[in-house]
């Protein structure tokens, strides 16, 4: 357990310093933000609504997800071509206008409150913006749990663990 969170480490403080020197930026910035994700609700739902919210022109790129199968080739392709490797693989990603590519739906969140000026004047301000992000959270990870979800349709309670 302990060499597997020492090489957690390693590979995130290389992630780190690989975005820090921008070896991570996006190939070809676009001209404004790109929020990557899949054409679903979901993990990115909520930078949408704060991109809405704060006015914001993007491009909102969305995986196809085949209903039958909850396979999305365009995933598949962008993780062969690296565009989600700052994020581990994995959506949603946000890619900034001068490349800069951002990871972990909170952390964009986060991100678009401040750049749109909705996350508050003080670091008060902030702070209780952030509880009540939690708070969410803990509601939806709740929800989650309980699998109110239509992925766990017609499985067991086994399946559903």
């Amino acid at each position: 357990r302990q060499l597997e969170l020492t090489m957690m480490m390693k590979g995130l403080l290389l992630i780190s310093f690989l975005a820090a020197t921008g070896a991570l930026a996006a190939s070809s910035p676009p001209s404004k933000l790109q929020l990557k994700y899949f054409d679903v609700r979901g993990a990115a739902e909520t930078s949408r609504v704060l991109l809405a919210l704060g006015g914001e022109n993007y491009d909102d790129a969305r995986y196809k997800i085949d209903p039958k199968t909850f396979q999305s080739t365009e995933f598949i392709e962008a993780k062969k071509n690296g565009d989600l490797r700052m994020n581990l693989n994995r959506a949603p990603v946000l890619i900034t206008p001068d490349g800069q590519t951002i990871g972990q739906s909170k952390a964009i969140e986060r991100y678009l409150a401040r750049r749109l000026g909705l996350f508050g004047q003080t670091p008060e301000d902030e702070a209780i913006i952030d509880c009540i992000q939690e708070h969410c959270r803990d509601v939806k990870d709740a929800a989650r749990q309980k699998a109110f979800s239509k992925f766990t349709k017609n499985k067991t309670d086994e399946e559903k663990a």
